[in-house]
């Protein structure tokens, strides 16, 4: 491991952090640190980066703004690359959008509507960034990435960097073939929408934008919707029903405001979330006959 932060460092790659606390890269402000955190300057960089990763054999993970994860107390071995600055580059093409992976999901929404744009209003509620959204088919009201994306550049885990088709990307719901069968981190995606009423899109937004300033609990630490929507129901209903709004495990609680949110009150733990989410999953299970499957992304070593 020693070898290889030093030639990161030595590399002039970005910055380069040791035992950084992941805790201050999540939007749950949860989560133990990374043995290295990379913030790589561009694709190039990040590229360099991960064939060193390869040549060491040492395990990776990609970071966002940190939404949609919750990173296990004792932090993630190995190297954390987190996509920012480097990767926040927009352009517009006619009814085509380049942007880069690190861009955040929703002020992409808002800069297309701005351009007459329409197909991303679903994203205007969706926090994170595009890489995030791509990986994770990130979807709302009836629409996810898969109907606008056109192709996505994804860097593979030995160094190469390719352009993949929705096809190739396998989506699913909430699912990429890069979670599991081609890992590889997003690093631009290009968009494919059309030219709409400007006041229409914009009423849409405000619509989405003040629904879920009055549904989700946004002043608190949280991660977006926990749980995915089993098939023909949603989530939250059910663990509303269920009676389980405001439960809580040790700093974790069910959102008093959505019940498919878990909020942080200021001193949970990973385990505390994990521990509340598998209450959750055994009384609707119990209740329902219905087993919720999570939605946020679970890493690190416990």
């Amino acid at each position: 491991m020693q070898k290889l932060i030093k030639e990161l460092k030595e590399a002039n790659i970005g910055t380069v952090l040791i035992n950084e606390p992941l805790a201050n890269h999540t939007t749950w402000k949860i989560g133990g640190p990374a043995d290295i955190l990379v913030e790589p300057t561009d694709k190039m960089a990040l590229a360099y980066s991960m064939k060193l990763v390869h040549k060491y054999n040492v395990p990776w993970q990609v970071l966002g703004r940190g939404s949609n994860m919750l990173v296990r107390d004792k932090g993630i071995r190995g190297v954390v690359f987190k996509l920012a600055e480097g990767f926040d580059h927009l352009t517009f093409n006619g009814e085509e959008v380049e942007v880069g992976a690190g861009y955040s999901f929703i002020r992409l929404a808002v800069m297309v509507g701005k351009e007459g744009l329409t197909g991303l209003e679903f994203a205007g509620g969706i926090p994170g960034t595009v890489g995030g959204a791509v990986y994770m088919n990130a979807g709302a009201h009836s629409s996810d990435v898969s109907r606008i994306l056109k192709s996505a550049e994804v860097l593979l885990e030995n160094g190469e960097l390719v352009w993949l088709s929705p096809e190739e990307l396998g989506f699913s719901y909430r699912t990429s073939v890069l979670q599991k069968e081609r890992r590889g981190v997003v690093v631009n995606a290009v968009f494919r929408l059309q030219y709409g009423d400007r006041k229409a899109i914009a009423s849409h937004m405000a619509a989405y934008k003040d629904r879920r300033r009055q549904t989700q609990p946004l002043s608190m630490p949280c991660a977006g919707s926990v749980f995915r929507n089993p098939p023909g129901d949603h989530a939250g209903r059910l663990i509303e029903s269920a009676g389980l709004k405001g439960l809580t495990v040790g700093g974790a609680q069910i959102s008093e405001k959505h019940a498919n949110f878990i909020v942080n009150r200021g001193n949970a733990t990973a385990q505390d979330v994990l521990d509340l989410m598998e209450r959750v999953i055994e009384i609707i299970d119990e209740h329902y006959q219905v087993r919720l499957v999570p939605e946020v992304l679970v890493v690190g070593e416990g």
